[in-house]
Parts: structure tokens; C-alpha cells; sequence
């Protein structure tokens, strides 16, 4: 099976996509292309995955720089091929030849691009890393390398929707502490819960950044086990491990 990509418009002309988990090599829960060296699928299959997107993406798979995500609000800048992965959640480079990649199984992954300066930029942000700042790190990240918000475009792909992600009022506390406003973005669940809108508080964080594009691709990851990978159906399903996605952008 071949790879199915998502593209955005608003990032032309750098080659980019939110891989679904067609076209992969992995079987099992994993089945397709799980690029989580992360999981317990087989290390050789995952390199086989993550060497088709490098090559989707035409460079070398070396080539297709990662970070050790651990839910933070820190970006890093990547001028070279990465051997050790950084503990952070985001990258960004101005070098052609190089591209950036997140994986994600429920969070948001963000794909940025600024064509007038020649930068780029990819960020995972779930529900922590969202809150802490990690969008606005990977904005600030650029302007060091000389983009500017304005002609920055940011588009959030596959991600669980607000149907689908519920919380207790406790994590509805956070956000409140961030800003009472965050209201918006939580809709009365069953039994005392809520229903948080991850991709909704994503685009709030870009726009009121000042970023020139902000969309969301409008796929839901929890809903569409056929083409993505969920972290809390895996969860609800008692499954014992799950794939993750990869989104990816280069110069």
C-alpha cells in the first residue's frame, strides 16, 4: 500500500505531510507505518517506516531530524543531521536538505512555514505542552533565524477532536489559571466531565501569537482508527502499545 499524506496549501512550496499510518511496514496493533521508535514494534520495521517518509520527503533518512518529546515548551534549532535526539518538542531550521519530525497519537502535530525567509518549523503540542508555551517557542525560534510572525503559516493536523477527548474538572482547573476565558474551549460531558477542544486551543494560542495562517486540518485521530493512530482508543480498547504518526516538513 502507498503512503497517504496530508498536505496544506498554506505551506507551498516546502515539501511537506501529516503521514497517516498507511503504506507502513508494521503489523499488529502497529499495522502500517508506526515511525515511534518509542513503541515496542520492532526497531528494524520502524526504520523501514521512517526511511519511506525520508524518502517521500526526498533526503536522506539521517536526514529526518527528530527530538525525545517529553511534553515540554522547548524548541530547538537544527543546523545539521541529528544523532542524538535533544529532549524537547519542537525544531526549526533555515537549512535546505534537512527535514523536521514529530510524532504524534492524539496531540496536535503543527507544521510552520515562513516562505519569505526560508524557515521552517515543527512542533508537537498536546494539552500540556500547548499550555506551557511550546507553540510560541517554536515561533520564537524562527524569528532567531529571521522569519516573522506575520508570514508564518501554522497548520495543526490530525489531532482528537473535542467529541472525543474528555476530562475531569481538574484539568479544566489549568487552563483556568492560564486564563478564565479558556471556558471556551471545554463543553459539558456526562457526569461532572468535560469535553476539551485541543485543536480549537491550538489555533486561539497561534492566532493570538500573531501567526499570518492558522488552520486545523479537521482530522480526528480517535475516530478514524482505519487511518490514524489514538492513544486513548488504544487506551479505552485495553490494547497494549500504539503506533505513533509522523508529520514532517523540509526546506
Amino acid at each position: 500500500m502507498t503512503l497517504e499524506i496530508l498536505t496544506s496549501d498554506a505551506l507551498s512550496p516546502f515539501r511537506h505531510g501529516f503521514f497517516t499510518r498507511r503504506g507502513g511496514a508494521s503489523s499488529g496493533v502497529f499495522a502500517g507505518l508506526n515511525c515511534g521508535a518509542g513503541s515496542s514494534d520492532q526497531s528494524e520495521i520502524v526504520a523501514i517506516n521512517r526511511a519511506r517518509v525520508a524518502a517521500a520527503l526526498d533526503v536522506a533518512p539521517d536526514h529526518l531530524a527528530g527530538v525525545h518529546q517529553v511534553h515540554s515548551a522547548t524548541a530547538v534549532t537544527v543546523d545539521a543531521p541529528v544523532t542524538d535526539r535533544p529532549r524537547a518538542d519542537a525544531l526549526v531550521t533555515d537549512r535546505p536538505g534537512l527535514a523536521l519530525g514529530i510524532l504524534t497519537a492524539d496531540c496536535q502535530p503543527v507544521l510552520f512555514a515562513d516562505a519569505t525567509a526560508g524557515v521552517i518549523g515543527a512542533a508537537h503540542a498536546g494539552w500540556r505542552g500547548a499550555l506551557d508555551g511550546v507553540l510560541e517557542a517554536t515561533l520564537d525560534a524562527m524569528e532567531h533565524l529571521g522569519a516573522h510572525r506575520a508570514d508564518i503559516a501554522a497548520i495543526i493536523g490530525p489531532s482528537i477532536s473535542q467529541s472525543a477527548y474528555e476530562v475531569g474538572p481538574e484539568f479544566l482547573d489549568d487552563f483556568l489559571a492560564e486564563d478564565t476565558d479558556n471556558t471556551r474551549f471545554f463543553a459539558t460531558g456526562r457526569d461532572g466531565r468535560y469535553q476539551f477542544d485541543l485543536p480549537g486551543y491550538g489555533l486561539h494560542r497561534l492566532r493570538r501569537a500573531g501567526v499570518g495562517h492558522a488552520e486545523w486540518t479537521r482530522h480526528c485521530t480517535y475516530s478514524d482508527p482505519a487511518r490514524f493512530f489514538s492513544y486513548r482508543r488504544t487506551t479505552h480498547a485495553g490494547e497494549a502499545d500504539y503506533g505513533r504518526l509522523i508529520s514532517a516538513i523540509r526546506i
